[in-house]
């Protein structure tokens, strides 16, 4: 049976690969969220989340953050490029109802930039 979780592999578990992200990769950002991403060789998106203390003393507001933000990866991993991706929540997440959460992280996902292929074009003439 199919289940509607997260798998295993589409999650950054070490502590390394967090710091690879935090050193050398692209930045996004929203109001309530950052985004860090490189690309892997993978062949599919992971996820990673750091939802701190500092974005809610209480676990039940950093809890539904993180759940939020595992739900609108869930709906558009398969249409990711092959990224590890990091999202930080920034303290006014904690305050945002969860649709508008949810409408944040759809356009950060679309802000994504695509892979580029080894026979595509470079951006400048030579």
């Amino acid at each position: 049976m199919d289940t509607a979780g997260l798998p295993r592999k589409a999650r950054i578990r070490r502590a390394g690969d967090f710091a690879v992200l935090r050193q050398a990769s692209g930045r996004l950002g929203g109001r309530c969220f950052s985004v860090r991403y490189r690309s892997n060789e993978l062949g599919y998106a992971r996820l990673g989340l750091a939802v701190s203390k500092r974005v809610s003393k209480r676990a039940v507001e950093r809890n539904r953050v993180k759940r939020l933000l595992r739900e609108s990866f869930r709906r558009v991993r398969s249409q990711l490029p092959a990224l590890d991706l990091m999202v930080m929540a920034r303290e006014q997440a904690a305050g945002v109802p969860g649709p508008e959460l949810l409408a944040e992280l759809d356009a950060l996902w679309r802000r994504l930039p695509p892979l580029k292929r080894a026979g595509d074009a470079a951006t400048i003439a030579c």
